[in-house]
This record gives structure tokens, sequence and C-alpha cells, in this order.
């Protein structure tokens, strides 16, 4: 039998190797990972039947850990396995998913990566639940706890983190496990949260695999066109036909709206449930597939947003372009986007509102102190141009929650500029990685 007594660079190493043996950066930074997820991730999606083994608990979070006003608390939710953990006398880990900004069931069931390696480490597995996301509720109901931003205001970064060492703490106490190692695991948000955390927290975890992790995409640090020119790219390697009709759609579909009865036809055409009321949720619901196709471009089918064949962005510029001769643009653009939307063909029509798993609340997050900015450069990005304009973001969040963003507040709290130094000199055992066609890429 294998003895599991890691010390702390042995047990980081080794995940680091498994990971460059095991699994190419493009798998493992998009299959194993999760990015910032809209309102159209998934629609039309269901909840598959867990693949793997683990026990659902609950845990009395405070509200607030940075204050010593009584308030309520709240359960969190979390899964944990025991299944492989060889105990604390011999040290067993515990590998600890930073939970993401949604439903932390589906967060498990899509992050293969950790269950895979658990066994080889004899390793506890632990996935909680992000504050105010899934069953992980304030204030008794969702509706109650994002009613205002004095019942938001909870949502944070910070909060989420110290839930997440706070909870690790009382079950390492209850294990009897106070010398086993934490390993931290994420993706996207939730690698960002792992990185922060190991930062924030050392005492509390040993290393942290942060995946398309985009810890820089804050400020002016990197181009605010990184994201939009990587989807761009990814769309024009497969096919700068398929580039330059998506790249045309736009005006035709801002000309087609501004005709009679044009918002009817754009609902007809791209097969909408309810009747268009603008042409910028069109815009909207479109930038979202494409970004998507380019986060979960797999080379074998999946379906962690959506049900999808392998290289889906092939499939989708397939569509696009072979249509037959004649084809509006507009129609291939719906055969194109369809492939994401519908693969399966059980959609009968598609809604613009859908929000299957819950991940409201990063508008919140998003309005306050996650304030990323983005823009779409005219020359390189095939999505319409537009520069990012802090004002009138400012103003978006002022109307619907009553509240200024914070755009430096990441980078004072978590540190980011000149973040080579910061982590040489404060950070170690952190892994970061990534697909070289993940849009997130180029913000970490």
């Amino acid at each position: 039998m294998v003895e599991h007594r890691w010390s702390l660079s042995t047990l980081v190493f080794s995940v680091a190797f498994i990971i460059v043996v095991s699994y190419s950066a493009q798998s493992l930074a998009l299959k194993h990972s999760s990015r910032f997820l809209g309102k159209f991730a998934a629609t039309g999606t269901h909840f598959e039947p867990p693949q793997f083994l683990y026990e659902t608990r609950y845990f009395q979070q405070r509200l607030d850990h940075f204050s010593f006003s009584e308030l309520p608390t709240f359960p969190q939710r979390y899964l944990i396995s025991t299944d492989h953990w060889v105990g604390p006398q011999r040290l067993g880990p515990i590998f600890l998913y930073c939970g993401n900004e949604g439903d932390i069931e589906w967060f498990a069931q899509n992050t293969g990566f950790v269950w895979e390696i658990a066994p080889q480490f004899g390793a506890m597995v632990v996935f909680p639940e992000h504050r105010y996301y899934g069953e992980s509720i304030p204030f008794g109901s969702a509706k109650e706890a994002y009613k205002d931003a004095t019942t938001l205001s909870y949502l944070t970064a910070e909060q989420a983190l110290a839930d997440f060492s706070v909870l690790i703490t009382d079950l390492k106490q209850n294990f009897s496990a106070k010398d086993c190692p934490v390993v931290l695991f994420g993706g996207s948000y939730g690698g960002m949260l792992a990185a922060w955390m190991r930062l924030k927290y050392p005492h509390i975890a040993v290393g942290a695999l942060a995946s398309s992790a985009p810890i820089l995409q804050f400020e002016d640090i990197v181009p605010p066109e990184t994201f939009y020119d990587i989807v761009s790219n990814n769309f024009k390697r497969e096919s700068s036909t398929c580039f330059n009709y998506i790249k045309q759609s736009w005006d035709e579909i801002t000309s087609t709206g501004q005709t009679y009865n044009g918002l009817e036809r754009l609902t007809k055409t791209f097969n909408l449930c309810q009747k268009l009321k603008s042409t910028v949720d069109l815009y909207d619901w479109l930038e979202s597939a494409y970004s998507y196709l380019a986060m979960v471009n797999y080379p074998y089918p999946s379906d962690f947003l959506m049900t999808l064949p392998g290289h889906p962005i092939r499939e989708v510029c397939k569509k696009i372009d072979g249509v037959p001769a004649g084809t509006n643009i507009l129609e291939r653009i719906y055969e194109g986007v369809n492939v994401y939307y519908n693969y399966t063909g059980k959609e009968k029509c598609f809604e613009l509102d859908d929000d299957p798993h819950g991940m409201s609340g990063w508008d919140w997050q998003a309005c306050t102190e996650m304030v990323m900015p983005m823009s779409s450069n005219q020359d390189s990005s095939m999505f319409p141009p537009y520069e990012y304009n802090y004002t009138s973001f400012q103003e978006e969040c002022l109307n619907d929650y009553g509240v200024k963003p914070r755009p430096k507040w990441i980078t004072t709290e978590f540190g980011g500029h000149d973040i080579h130094a910061t982590l040489k000199k404060f950070g170690s055992n952190i892994i970061f990685s990534n697909g070289l066609l993940d849009p997130w890429s180029g913000g970490r």
C-alpha cells in the first residue's frame, strides 16, 4: 500500500506534474473549469445525475465575517467525499474547490480533474457553494436576499473567501485533521478565488490550481479588447468567411430592426419564443453564444454549458458557410447559432431571459467590485465595435442597484499590478493554467 504522507512542496508539485502529463492545456483550462456565466450560458439544459459520489451537508455561516454585529447566519451548502481519504494519521490532503457563481452541484459534476486525482493522493474532496448562489442563500429566500443593495451588500469575493476558510477550519477540527494540507482548485471566477485565497490565507491552504483565472482583467492591466479578440481569432482560425459573415451580421440586424415589422421578422428568423423588444437583446444573445462557444471549444463532445459536438466552433462555421448559395446573412447566422442553443433539436423556441442555474448575482458583483473593462476593436474583432465607457457603466449600476462600482478595489485587495513581483515575494505554490484558445487566457 502506498504511504500518503506528503510534504507540502511534494503535494503541490505532484499535482502540477499530473496536470502536465495527463491533460492538454486546452482540456484542463476549459473542460475542467467554468467561466463567468451569464443568463444565456445554459438555456434549456438540465442537471444530469451526478457522475461522482458525495454527501450534501450544510454549515451555518456568519453573514458578515468582518463585523461584530449580531446578524443572522445562513446555511452554506457543501458537498463532501471521504471515500478515498486516507485520514489524518497519514496526513491525507483535502482538495477544496472554490465555488463559482452558480449551483455547486453543477460545478462538481463538471470538474472531473479533482475527482480523478483524489484516489491517487488519498484526498478528501470538498465543494463549498458560493454565498448567494444555489441553496446558500442568506435572509431565508432569494427574493429577500436580492431585494436591494442593503441585502446584497454581503455578496463579495472577500466574504466568500472567509466562508471557505471558516468552513475548512471547522471541518479539519471535526475530522481531527489539523495537520492535513489543503490544496485549492477553481476555474474562471473560482480560479480567481483559489489564487486569491492562497494569497490571503496562506496558513489555511498550501497551494492552489487556478484554471482560466483572469486575475489581471482589471483596470488597465491588460488591453480591454483582449477577450473578444481571442474569441474572434478562434472563429477566424476555423473559417475566415464565417468570421466575416458574423462581422457583417450586426449591421444587418440593426437595419432589419429599423424597418416596418423588422423586430417581428427577427423574432421569426431566430425562432424566439417572445417578440423581440429591441435589437440589443438579440445582440446580447448572439454575443453570448459566440463567447461561450470559444470557452467550451473542446475537441470532443461535452454538455457542461450546452450539449455540444466536438470542435463546436468548427461545426458552427460549417453551418454558416455551408447553406445554399443565396441564403441571406441572418439565416446563415441562425443556422450557426442553432448549434449552440439547440444541437439536440429539442428546443421549440428560444427564451432570451432564461437563468437556469441562478447566476444573476454576478450582475451585482460586476457592479460593485468585479469591474472588468472590456471593449471590441473594429479591425480585429468580429463583434460590434465599442469602447469601454466607465461613466456609462456607472450610470447603469446606479440605475439597477443604486451603487457606484469600485474599479480599483480588487487590485487594492488582492493585487494585480506588477503581479510577477507580487507572486515572487508573497505567493508561492499557485499554478495558473489555461488553454491557448481560452478567451480568458489574456487576463492572466
